[in-house]
């Protein structure tokens, strides 16, 4: 599948969906944002997909924010309608029953973070440099960063990251719990596309199951969260699949898991 600023590959169950956009460093314009959500709507529906990569194009960016120059034509009630349209994409990352794993193989800044941010985990290159300078333009991260980053770091430096408008580097993301981890530059996309098909190995449904409790539980009290993991786990007993792993097991042998990565409750 190819869009204008979009590259969609499959490696047996895994999607990776590349950002193309190199001479404008993969900036987020409204029409990058209308194919990230048809692109990513359409992978999350796809039986044959259990797991996705999002990267940028070249090695100079991941995605380097939102676009300058079409930010600078905006008025107060179109900034309203490009900041929804792009929360609308990382909400939606967010909600996927498919696992979206973020290679950040270079500049991630501004609406590229928080593209980032709304992955369940983020893989960085040794040359990526992450932040959210939008203060320094004079706004805000609108994208959904005072909300993903904080939970994702802690509110204590993810307000010196967002007030200061600094910019860290691959290993001090990694010190800050920002990134899961960091690879040689080249070695990037390899790394995910490992830990990718090892996610996609895995029961579908377990794992969206898995990822509906992680990040529904964000939000609710402890009690409230141990209920949903309890709903969750029960309704597992109801697929194939719990079968399938529970009795490879048993026989030693490797499980073939069939069921579609679907919620249940």
């Amino acid at each position: 599948m190819t869009d204008e600023f979009l590259r969609v590959e499959t490696n047996e169950a895994v999607a990776t969906l590349t950002i193309d956009r190199p001479a404008a460093r993969n900036a987020l314009n409204a029409a990058v944002l209308r194919e990230l959500e048809a692109a990513l709507r359409s992978l999350d529906a796809d039986p044959a997909v259990r797991a996705v990569i999002l990267t940028g194009a070249g090695e100079r960016a991941f995605a380097a924010g939102a676009d300058i120059r079409e930010l600078l034509a905006l008025d107060v009630e179109a900034a309203r309608r490009f900041s929804a349209a792009g929360q609308r994409v990382m909400l939606f990352i967010e909600s996927m029953q498919k696992p979206v794993l973020a290679a950040v193989n270079g500049a991630a800044l501004g609406g590229g973070l928080e593209l980032a941010l709304a992955c369940d985990f983020i893989y960085a290159a040794g040359s990526a440099r992450l932040g959210l300078p939008e203060v320094t333009l004079g706004l805000l991260p609108g994208f959904g960063g005072t909300q993903n980053l904080a939970r994702r770091i802690g509110p204590g430096r993810a307000a010196e990251l967002i007030f200061t408008g600094r910019l860290l580097t691959a290993a001090e993301a990694l010190d800050w719990d920002l990134v899961n981890a960091v690879y040689p530059d080249g070695e990037l996309l390899a790394h995910a596309l490992e830990s990718a098909t090892r996610i996609a190995s895995n029961g579908g449904a377990a794992v969206a199951h898995a990822k509906r409790a992680l990040r529904a539980g964000l939000d609710r009290p402890l009690p409230d969260g141990f209920g949903l993991e309890r709903e969750l786990f029960a309704a597992l007993f109801a697929t194939a699949d719990h079968t399938e792993g529970l009795q490879a097991f048993l026989d030693k042998r490797k499980p073939e898991f069939k069921d579609k990565p679907q919620i249940t409750i």
